[in-house]
């Protein structure tokens, strides 16, 4: 492969685990893919490690106290941005061809619509972009040229599931859910869940707040709106349901009855891997699913009883204007309060209902206007939670 044919990538978010999983494609297909900048929130020593062996061209650090003490350990041909205008300004560098956006909560969004607007290729990690500001940034992605590809193990299957097909044969989208660590708890159980608990997820390893968001089934309420903006259907044509394997990880059922699945192992790295890669399928050595050890794949109905979150979700996406923007900042709020365990489990949804009944909805905001719907929905639960 000619070194004008490798890809160049700007990682939002490299020391999480979407980002630490995407340096790893990429040390397994260092003739495909080459690290031109990295950025993340404060772990100075992480990001000067990953800069040194990736001999990346730019460092970027959200927190300007650590990005300080970095500078200082930081060989002079690196460049260095500080702050939160960082992830936008990495994600604009003219020597990058595809972002991934995987830094937590909607601190992303400005660096996602300005990469959108410089044309470049969008490798969405991150499902609070899309579910706070869906339509800021489709319209983003058709005024700049730059196009959305989805790194979610869920969307990633319908993606490819897809495969060119025309939208208007699209009869339901159906995203899996692992039921999350609670899935046969009673609700009086649940009502004494802890953060230990909570953290137990049984299929996946992931970050501490999208752990949270599984037990609550938050994060299927978040894809549906995302698959709605990805793939241009209406709310009505994503449904969820529960996969405890986790082996197939979205279907698609067309107008003529076929439902087409896709399947994999739960290793997140085969999405990420498609996603920087599209339309090319390369051979990490990752591990793969051997389905005459499949045995019985069980699927179930979720029960939105047990976990209201499925059902706020759908309410605020029928509302619309800010009211996602409002129930995505409550819900990290609150996870946020839940892990410092100064908030029950089952208050994380009862808050979230809350701030999206005082909220006043703004219809079509802008991208400032979304932002402030999103500070306002954190002071509430702080108000809340401390009261």
């Amino acid at each position: 492969m000619s070194a004008s044919s490798l890809k160049h990538i700007a990682i939002l978010g490299s020391t999480g685990s979407i980002g630490t999983q995407t340096l790893d494609i990429v040390r397994r297909l260092p003739e495909y893919l080459r690290v031109a900048a990295i950025a993340a929130g404060s772990n100075a020593d992480l990001v000067l490690q990953q800069a040194l062996e990736f001999d990346v061209k730019a460092v970027g650090l959200v927190n300007e106290d650590s990005a300080a003490l970095l500078e200082k350990r930081l060989p002079k041909h690196i460049e260095q941005y500080a702050g939160e205008s960082s992830l936008e300004m990495m994600a604009v560098r003219p020597d990058v061809d595809i972002v991934v956006v995987a830094v937590a909560g909607a601190i992303g969004t400005r660096a996602t619509v300005a990469a959108l607007l410089a044309g470049k290729t969008v490798a969405l990690a991150t499902k609070e972009v899309l579910v706070a500001a869906g339509e800021v940034v489709v319209d983003a992605a058709k005024r700049g040229g730059g196009r959305l590809v989805p790194i979610d193990s869920e969307h990633s299957g319908v993606f490819q599931c897809l495969s060119g097909a025309p939208i208007e044969t699209v009869k339901k989208i159906w995203l899996t859910a692992s039921g999350g660590p609670f899935r046969t708890w009673t609700s009086e159980q649940i009502d004494s869940a802890t953060v230990e608990d909570a953290l137990n997820h049984p299929t996946w390893r992931m970050g501490r707040k999208i752990t949270v968001d599984s037990a609550t089934m938050m994060n299927k309420g978040l894809e549906i709106i995302e698959a709605k903006w990805l793939f241009n259907v209406s709310i009505d044509q994503v449904a969820v349901v529960v996969h405890p394997q986790s082996t197939i990880h979205a279907l698609v059922q067309y107008n003529d009855g076929s439902l087409i699945a896709q399947m994999g192992t739960a290793d997140m790295r085969l999405p990420i891997e498609y996603a920087l890669l599209y339309p090319q399928r390369i051979d990490a050595k990752l591990a793969q699913l051997d389905i005459l050890k499949l045995g019985t794949l069980n699927f179930e109905a979720p029960d939105e009883g047990r976990f209201p979150c499925l059902r706020l979700a759908r309410e605020a996406s029928i509302k619309g204007g800010t009211a996602p923007s409002v129930m995505n900042g409550a819900n990290e709020a609150a996870v946020l309060r839940f892990l410092e365990k100064r908030l029950p489990f089952v208050g994380i949804a009862k808050v979230v209902e809350q701030a999206l009944t005082h909220h006043t909805v703004l219809e079509s905001p802008s991208l400032e206007q979304i932002l402030k719907a999103d500070e306002w929905a954190r002071d509430f639960v702080s108000e809340a939670v401390s009261a």
